[in-house]
């Protein structure tokens, strides 16, 4: 059948799913925590002190905790507070007040490394980029239509009607995302590269009024 053109006037509403914040990560904070994971990683006692690869699914290089003090230095809680109240007040229209960091570290992958499907604790997670290879390699079918390669995927649900269940992100350095904790994700391996893919990751809570659990 044919479809007709009309004027028809409609309002598409989306009252399901949750959103994904997506921010810069300032260069001083990309530059500061660069320099902190080249000074763990040639200092051994520094790099067995701050190990937090046994305690996540990746299977990665290195996993690099960020120290307490490292992280007050660079005001850190102050800026993904700052991000996740804006968050708040733009999704809930509430006023965040509080915001404690559980934990933050950095994720040092390389090539054929991966992190399976996964969830964090808390109630909200994010992932930012400090380092990312020119080249995340090629599929082995040379016409596939994607290359997901070094890629994150969250992932919310089922695929439903007029909803995708997967968002892809082409990681980029600064690029900065912020998910709530429960939502699925992974990253894929990549290839043809022996440069350094390196991210931050983090997870906190909020208090249960702004995470609208009250």
């Amino acid at each position: 059948m044919a479809l007709k053109k009309n004027d028809m006037e409609i309002e598409i509403i989306k009252p399901f799913g949750p959103s994904i914040v997506k921010l810069k990560l300032p260069d001083k904070i990309i530059n500061e925590m660069n320099m902190y994971t080249d000074q763990v990683i040639h200092d051994s006692n520094k790099s067995i002190e701050l190990s937090h690869g046994n305690k996540l699914v990746g299977n990665v290089h290195q996993e690099i905790l960020l120290h307490t003090d490292f992280m007050k230095k660079i005001k850190w809680a102050e800026f993904l507070a700052n991000a996740c109240q804006q968050w708040v007040a733009k999704e809930r229209g509430k006023q965040l007040k509080k915001f404690e960091i559980i934990k933050s570290w950095i994720v040092r992958q390389f090539k054929n490394e991966y992190n399976p499907v996964h969830y964090h604790s808390g109630h909200i997670s994010g992932v930012g980029y400090l380092k990312v290879p020119k080249n995340l390699g090629s599929t082995v079918q040379k016409d596939k239509k994607y290359n997901e390669n070094g890629k994150l995927e969250l992932i919310d649900g089922s695929k439903k009607l007029f909803c995708k269940p997967i968002y892809t992100v082409t990681p980029e350095v600064g690029s900065f995302y912020l998910f709530p904790n429960y939502m699925m994700h992974t990253v894929y391996p990549f290839t043809d590269s022996d440069e350094e893919r390196r991210s931050v990751s983090f997870n906190a809570k909020i208090d249960e009024e702004a995470a609208g659990i009250t």
